[in-house]
Parts: structure tokens; sequence; C-alpha cells
């Protein structure tokens, strides 16, 4: 048991990395370690993610804010929408098997996945809004809260796509503000939850910190890597987790299938290398069109 707890506080500081750094991915974490390293049953592992991520989430967003990377109206309003959703969906979850949570949990995220890796066309001399409209924030937000609620995701990995690809924030602001989103809505998640699910309260508290630790480290690192460079990881990293956890609700014939497994990390492999291509054609098309001259036009004088 002693190593179990070993392994489980460790693998947390990987939560809070990936909260500081990429605004989310910290739930997409917290509940697969939770269930399948620290053996807890799927709704008290939800719960327990909603209180680790929460509480990691609040501390990361210092880094962030220090360094003006958090629209804090934004984040505000979204998180108060976000918090009525997900009070709401920690009730329902009540009434959803768990095995449904899960697969519903995988779904989301590689849905979610593959907007982030296609990213947003930006249109050119669009300016980079400072706050976002208040109806959308709203809608966004409640919706976002429902499914953090239900599946036990801090909804980063829902909040920062909201930000940046429809709301057309800059990778890291997003980021940051993600942050205030998801420790808001996680806390009122998790008070949901705690009308019909019991903590492990020493664990819980052990995890949260290693993760606190590893939160303060992403937030570091995050001003230091190109934004579409982020987004990309951010996109990738959740395709693997989905497509983990979504194997683990499979028919013990299949889960254990080593053919379906390595098939699956091909398909990641190949997705993972046509998406490199993409990115370095992007990035070589505007120079390559900056040295054309349109064809049969005589240059002004």
């Amino acid at each position: 048991m002693t190593g179990t707890l070993l392994l489980t506080v460790g693998l947390a500081v990987l939560i809070g990395i990936s909260l500081g750094l990429l605004g989310g991915g910290g739930s997409i974490l917290a509940v697969p370690l939770l269930v399948y390293v620290a053996d807890l049953p799927a709704k008290e592992a939800i719960a327990t993610s909603l209180l680790v991520v929460g509480a990691t989430s609040a501390v990361g967003v210092l880094p962030h804010a220090r360094a003006h990377r958090v629209r804090w109206r934004t984040g505000l309003l979204f998180g108060v929408a976000g918090m009525t959703g997900a009070y709401a969906g920690g009730r329902l979850a009540a009434f959803v098997p768990a095995a449904v949570l899960l697969t519903g949990f995988a779904i989301m995220m590689l849905a979610t996945a593959t907007a982030m890796i296609r990213g947003r066309r930006a249109a050119e001399g669009r300016p980079v809004p400072h706050e976002l409209p208040v109806l959308r924030v709203i809608t966004d937000g409640v919706v976002v809260g429902l499914v953090t609620g239900l599946v036990g995701a801090g909804g980063g990995f829902l909040v920062v796509p909201a930000l940046a690809l429809l709301g057309g924030l800059p990778m890291p602001v997003a980021v940051g503000t993600s942050l205030v989103v998801i420790a808001m809505k996680s806390f009122a998640g998790l008070a949901g939850y705690l009308s019909s699910v019991q903590i492990n309260w020493g664990l819980a508290v052990a995890v949260t910190a290693a993760a606190v630790v590893g939160s303060l480290l992403g937030g570091r690192l995050a001003g230091r890597i190109p934004a579409d460079l982020l987004r990309q990881a951010f996109g990738w990293f959740v395709v693997v987790m989905g497509v983990f956890v979504l194997g683990q609700q499979l028919p013990d014939g299949l889960r254990g299938n080593p053919l379906l497994w390595t098939g699956a990390g091909l398909i990641i492999a190949a997705a993972v290398a046509v998406a490199v291509r993409r990115a370095r054609q992007d990035r070589s098309a505007p120079g390559e069109r900056a040295g054309r001259s349109p064809v049969g036009s005589a240059p002004r004088r």
C-alpha cells in the first residue's frame, strides 16, 4: 500500500505540471491515476480529482497572473457560469453509471483534442480581444461546467479551446485564464459530489500537495514555449489519454488484446506525423507567398 501511495503522489506532480503549463489536463491525468493506480472507485476518484485540480489550479494561477496572462473579467464570468453547471452536473452524476461517465469523458477528450490540433484560422488584421463578450462567456461557461460536474474534469481541456479557438485569446493567455475558471468550477462540482460520495482525505491532501508543486513549475515554463507548439502538445496529450481511458472501458477480451493497442498506437503516430508535416507547410507557406508576384501584374511605381 505504501508503494502505491508513493507512486500515486509522485505521478501527481505531472497533474500540476499539466495544469500550470497547459491550463488543463489535470483531471485527464487525475481520474485515470486515482482509478488505475490508487485503485479508487470511479465516482470517488472523480470527486477526489475535483478537489486536487481545484486546489492546484488556484495556486497555479499565481505565476500566470504575475506575468499578466490572465483575463480576469472573462475568467470570473466563465467561472461563475461554470459553477452553476458544475454543481448540477455533480448532482446528476449520482444517477449515471460510472462506466458511462468514463466513456463520455474519453469521447469528449478526443473531440476537444481534434479541435485543438486543427487550430483556429485567425483572420488577418483582426484585433485580439482583451475580454470576451459576456453572453458568449456565460453560455460556454454553463455548458462546460455541466460536463465538468458530470465527468470530474476540471474543464481545462474544454475551457482552453473555448478561449483560444472560439474567443481568439492567445494561447498563453487562454492557459492562464482557464486556471481561474477550473478552480471555481472544480470546487462547485466537488460540492455536488459530496452529497453522495465519501473522500479519502489523507490521500487527497497528499496528491494535492504534490500537484501544487508541479503547477508552480509548469507555470514558470508556460511563458517560454511558443503558443502553437503549446496548443499542439495539449491536443496530442489529450488524444493519448482519451484513447487510454476509452480502451479501459472495453470488454476484458478486447482490453487485453495487444493488436488493438498496437493499432491504436500506429494510428496516433501516423496522425502526429501528418500534423507535423502540415505545421511545417503552414510555416513555410507565408514565406513562399511573400516571395511571389501575382501572375501578369507589373510592379507599381
